[in-house]
């Protein structure tokens, strides 16, 4: 027999990196950032909100998955990306669209840190 493998707990911060700055990565980011300010709640977290069943149905065994598995926590994830455009997450999420202005400006501190790393010399474009 096998010996069950054990998962460490996160330590420390965890970095995502995304290809591209627009709608939908300014869009993921602010909802995170919203999460962690207590501006919203994480709807939608597999991760956050859903469960795991535990042995047998009857056994009424069903911990929310983050309390399961030792995850980073929302408060620990940190964003970069790197697009073809200077914009930072915060003047993406203003061009996009997307996202309501008061929103995104409440966001402003943390989003405006959000810079991408440029991938190709725009000179070329």
């Amino acid at each position: 027999m096998k010996d069950t493998p054990v998962i460490k707990p996160a330590n420390g911060k965890l970095g995502i990196l995304i290809p591209g700055m627009g709608a939908v990565t300014t869009t993921f980011i602010a909802g995170v950032e919203a999460i962690k300010l207590g501006m919203a709640q994480p709807i939608g977290s597999v991760t956050q909100l859903n469960t795991i069943r535990l042995g047998k149905r009857t056994d009424n065994n069903t911990p929310k998955i983050k309390d399961f598995v030792p995850l980073a926590g929302i408060e620990d994830l940190e964003f970069g990306g790197w697009d073809i455009f200077q914009e930072n997450c915060y003047e993406a999420a203003l061009h996009a669209g997307v996202l309501d202005k008061p929103l995104v400006e409440s966001l402003a501190d943390r989003s405006k840190k959000s810079s991408p790393c440029l991938p190709f010399s725009t000179a070329t474009m």
